[in-house]
């Protein structure tokens, strides 16, 4: 009789840890069970940026006596509508949600905001919707030009063939990124330092500096690459097949991020008619800073998303804290101007990139060869 009571007593306190664990979570998460502080949409687990987000995200709120979930979309708005049901379920006080479309957010976080729920729009705007209370995110504009000033510092002179890429249309960053790199290299189309190669919308339109959604849309119409590496080659292939012999030689090429500029940059290394290119990227991917190391890309615009966690966590912490959010500007988003916070960016080549990335401990020297 004692041996089964002291079974018995053991068997409770093995399910009283396990609850408590499982409600404490490790580093700050909460499992399937206990209520959620802090609800977490991400994109996709398919691209290395977001995986990273999700430990930097677990890590930041570590220490703290707040929960979080972390669910992905995997490029599915239908999918990311449930992930933010799934979490209201749960109990959340805040939202922190990178939509997989802007437009298609709206209707997610109108019922988290419906629920009372503070909505925080990550490093991509929400649009068309009141619902959004802050945007925690990088200066978009200036990543957009950082690297057209990269193409313009590094170009050849008169008359050097331009080609142009873009993120995907349903991405109100895209635009951001795109509107920031044509305003800066817009003067020197006009004026013939370079020719665009591969959008008659954007030769159409190389005269006006300042343009306006429609217009830039009719340009990422054509040069999208949906943020995705395989409709990015596909598109330079295209655009090379059917480019004339003087659009090839010592090219400029506008890449909006590093995982579409490596396979832009395999489809003009491998061009023999391609002499030479200067390639743009951003975020820092490990496998674009091998390429940069190796001569494939030319450069990326580092937005250090450490930077960018902690933002988003603290801004979450304040509000849970039932504190006001520090903020250091606004965008508008079609329907309200949200209040946002913004990151510095840093442009990255071979010639800083030890000081920048490894010397900061962003990544280790044994991440790569040669370097």
């Amino acid at each position: 009789m004692k041996k089964q009571v002291k079974g018995i007593v053991l068997l409770i306190a093995v399910v009283v840890f396990s609850i408590v664990a499982t409600a404490c979570g490790n580093g700050g998460t909460s499992g399937s069970g206990g209520s959620v502080s802090v609800g977490i949409v991400l994109p996709t687990k398919d691209e290395p940026r977001w995986v990273q987000d999700e430990q930097r995200f677990k890590d930041a709120l570590s220490g703290t006596k707040y929960t979080t979930e972390i669910l992905f979309s995997q490029g599915s708005s239908a999918k990311e509508k449930e992930n933010v049901e799934t979490l209201l379920n749960k109990g959340i006080k805040v939202l922190i949600i990178c939509p997989q479309d802007g437009d298609a957010a709206a209707a997610a976080v109108e019922a988290a905001k419906k629920d009372g729920v503070t909505v925080i729009a990550y490093d991509r705007l929400i649009t068309s919707t009141d619902a959004v209370d802050y945007y925690v995110t990088f200066d978009s504009l200036a990543v957009g030009a950082a690297q057209a000033q990269y193409l313009i510092d590094n170009g050849t002179g008169k008359g050097q063939p331009l080609y142009l890429y873009a993120g995907a249309a349903t991405d109100n960053n895209a635009f951001l990124f795109f509107q920031g790199a044509w305003e800066v290299l817009q003067p020197k189309i006009a004026d013939g330092t370079f020719m665009i190669a591969n959008s008659p919308e954007a030769e159409k339109l190389k005269d006006t500096k300042d343009l306006s959604r429609d217009q830039m849309s009719s340009i990422i119409g054509q040069v999208t690459t949906n943020w995705d590496p395989n409709d990015a080659k596909n598109k330079a292939q295209t655009h090379l097949t059917s480019a004339a012999a003087n659009m090839k030689g010592d090219v400029a090429i506008l890449a909006p991020n590093d995982g579409t500029a490596r396979s832009i940059a395999d489809v003009f290394g491998s061009d023999s008619a391609v002499t030479n290119y200067v390639i743009t990227g951003q975020d820092a991917e490990q496998a674009s800073i091998q390429y940069i190391i190796d001569g494939k890309q030319s450069m990326t615009v580092f937005k250090d998303v450490r930077t960018l966690v902690k933002d988003a966590m603290g801004m979450a912490v304040e509000v849970l804290d039932n504190k006001t959010p520090e903020t250091t500007g606004s965008y508008n988003n079609g329907n309200v101007d949200v209040k946002a916070k913004q990151t510095d960016v840093i442009v990255v080549d071979k010639a800083n990139l030890q000081k920048e990335l490894i010397d900061s401990e962003y990544y280790k020297a044994a991440d790569f060869t040669g370097l």
